[in-house]
């Protein structure tokens, strides 16, 4: 393999904020990589000592250091990352919980539109908030982390409750207990039943004012990187500010990408732990 070859003296860079266990050959490394991006995918040696503010002989040690790691690559000239760098990333990741996965994408979601959302877990016949980004108090009972409500009268319940199998299904219709939170709420279990297979069908549910007057949410399930439903995502808005229409095409949307997205997170996480 063929390398530049660079004479250049070593200029040693002084870091006054550093603490004493501050390691710059470590700092100076990480630097090397993070100068390699979308739209500087393969560079000149010049090219990465110009991003680092490193003198062309530092850098160059340190491209080849990351060469024989295997996170660098060059045909002489050009040097680029490989897949492996992607490793760095992955022990990160690995280490995330669901809440942590999902907590960048529901801030997104609600400050893309402009209402609160939240993630929870299946926990016998309830839901329990697992995180949550709130925008506006809809709810006269405040929410937080920990936060159950009934499966059956939710939006985030019945897309954990369509990811179930027939039989996990049967077992809840039979244990839960159904009350009339409001005048909409279902309050049979084959009226649950035939709301769950629309669920099925569609991918997600909508919940319109069964479980607080004026609340209407709608929720997305959360796949691990078997493809089980391990956990939901909802969005929560009063039922005066969107006609039923916009929410189908304007939140619907939104939500379900943000549904694929933890997805795609979680599923790394499981698959490189």
């Amino acid at each position: 393999m063929s390398t530049p070859d660079v004479t250049a003296p070593e200029v040693v860079r002084e870091n006054p904020g550093a603490s004493p266990d501050y390691v710059q050959s470590l700092a100076r490394g990480l630097s090397v990589i993070k100068a390699f991006g979308a739209h500087a995918q393969r560079q000149s040696l010049s090219d990465v000592a110009r991003a680092t503010g490193l003198t062309r002989a530092t850098a160059r040690r340190f491209l080849l250091t990351l060469i024989e790691l295997g996170y660098v690559r060059t045909d002489g000239s050009q040097f680029w990352l490989t897949p492996r760098v992607l490793e760095l990333g992955y022990s990160y990741l690995s280490a995330l919980t669901l809440p942590e996965v999902a907590r960048p994408h529901l801030e997104a979601l609600a400050e893309k539109v402009k209402e609160s959302t939240s993630v929870s877990v299946l926990d016998g016949t309830d839901v329990v908030y697992v995180a949550r980004v709130p925008v506006s108090r809809i709810m006269t009972v405040t929410i937080t982390l920990g936060t159950r409500f009934p499966a059956y009268a939710t939006s985030m319940g019945r897309v954990l409750l369509a990811g179930l199998n027939d039989d996990e299904l049967d077992a809840y219709l039979a244990r839960a207990e159904f009350a009339p939170i409001t005048g909409n709420t279902v309050t049979t279990a084959e009226e649950l039943r035939a709301e769950i297979a629309t669920v099925r069908r569609n991918g997600y549910c909508i919940v319109d004012q069964e479980l607080e007057e004026g609340l209407r949410s709608l929720a997305a399930p959360i796949r691990d990187a078997s493809g089980t439903v391990v956990a939901s995502v909802n969005l929560s808005t009063h039922a005066a500010r969107y006609r039923m229409e916009t929410v189908h095409d304007e939140l619907v949307p939104a939500l379900l990408a943000t549904a694929g997205a933890i997805s795609t997170d979680l599923a790394r996480t499981q698959t490189h732990q």
